[in-house]
């Protein structure tokens, strides 16, 4: 179990890495007290069964530089292989600017190929690699040194049994022809737009009930803070104050420290300080903003418009087609998605691209009365009318 500690073994093994076809990667890192996730170790192995083939890199070791890791993230010969790339990704891209290319999600791409939704990586080690995966480490502390053996050898099974996995879905991939499906969804973790939160739009993953533009308007103001507070400060959103809370001072719109003291959510650390002035700030902030430009919360669809009947019919649509083509169905739409188009939608993912060839063609010609299903044992069969 090889531990890199200098930039010039990382440099000599990525210079060997980028001799190989692809390299597996993993991450450990730790984020319940920072905004921004810690980067604790990195996992990279390349094809082979040699003891050099795989090794752990301390990206918290003094003096390690990571931009050879970094080189060979953006050297386009080789494959990067992540499982469930999303929060690795992140770490890449905020920390080093970087976004591996090229890409390949073993998650998604089982998903293409018939494992089901959002499925497991010691599901996919098992099944595919034949490998048990000992998940007593999964939740240590990865900051600590020095690292157990149990943690490395955790740490590295993450990537050795990957090249397997890859190299078994690349092939399936190969041979039903699906890999533009897989590069479609890619598109998203290549996106750097993914990885960054930007403050004014913080407000949008609130769950508001209240549709008035002036409570709509001062909510964001708060979350646009909190979000600014909580990247400044590295520390998560929660510890500045919960959705709970912020929407607790929408209602009590607080004009001073002594109004801030009613609130019955705030955290005592949110009502004195910078916090506490900051959220003043963004009430008034709120309050004074003219009608004309307050935002608005997305037009919801209500129950009334949803014709049950019809999204009944596309669920076992889906069904069907899912199962046909050996795909998750919650890869091609999900639920709220069918209330979607039960409610009048004719647009969305789900009508693009492959989706649209597999389900979103049939959707549209059921909605259209154009198609009946029937029923013969257990095979849903489409017939036109």
């Amino acid at each position: 179990m090889t531990t890199l500690t200098t930039t010039e073994a990382l440099a000599a093994f990525c210079a060997e890495a980028a001799k190989a076809p692809y390299v597996t990667v993993d991450t450990e890192f730790l984020r319940e007290r920072t905004y921004y996730s810690k980067l604790c170790l990195v996992q990279l192995a390349y094809p082979g069964d040699g003891e050099t083939d795989a090794v752990l890199v301390d990206p918290l070791a003094d003096g390690i530089d990571l931009a050879p890791l970094y080189d060979l993230f953006r050297d386009t010969s080789v494959v990067k292989v992540f499982h469930a790339a999303r929060q690795d990704l992140e770490i890449f891209a905020i920390e080093g600017d970087t976004i591996p290319a090229p890409l390949f999600d073993t998650q998604i791409a089982a998903m293409v190929c018939g494992f089901g939704e959002q499925v497991g990586y010691e599901t996919l080690a098992r099944k595919v690699a034949k490998a048990q995966i000992d998940k007593s480490s999964r939740f240590t502390d990865w900051s600590r040194r020095p690292l157990s053996d149990a943690q490395k050898i955790y740490a590295l099974a993450d990537v050795t049994h990957l090249r397997v996995i890859y190299e078994y879905l690349a092939a399936e991939l190969e041979k039903s022809g699906r890999q533009a499906w897989v590069e479609e969804e890619l598109d998203i973790l290549r996106d750097p737009a993914t990885y960054r939160v930007e403050p004014r739009s913080a407000w949008k993953r609130l769950k508001m009930r209240n549709p008035s533009p002036r409570y709509v308007a001062i909510a964001r103001e708060l979350a646009a803070f909190r979000e600014t507070y909580a990247q400044s400060n590295n520390v998560p959103r929660t510890r500045v104050y919960k959705d709970d809370a912020l929407l607790e001072l929408v209602s009590m719109k607080p004009r001073d420290a002594g109004d801030l003291s009613k609130a019955r959510l705030l955290l005592r650390e949110a009502r004195k300080g910078p916090i506490a002035d900051g959220i003043l700030a963004a009430v008034a902030t709120g309050q004074a903003i003219p009608r004309e430009d307050m935002p608005k919360l997305p037009d919801q669809k209500s129950r009334d418009q949803i014709n049950a009947a019809l999204a009944d019919l596309l669920r076992v649509l889906l069904k069907a087609k899912a199962e046909q083509a050996g795909v998750a169905s919650k890869l091609i739409a999900t639920a709220s998605d069918l209330d979607d188009i039960a409610a009048g939608e004719r647009s969305g993912d789900w009508a693009r691209g492959w989706r649209g060839e597999v389900f979103g063609a049939d959707a549209l010609r059921l909605c259209e009365g154009q198609i009946a299903l029937a029923c013969k044992g257990n095979e849903v069969r489409i017939v036109s009318l």
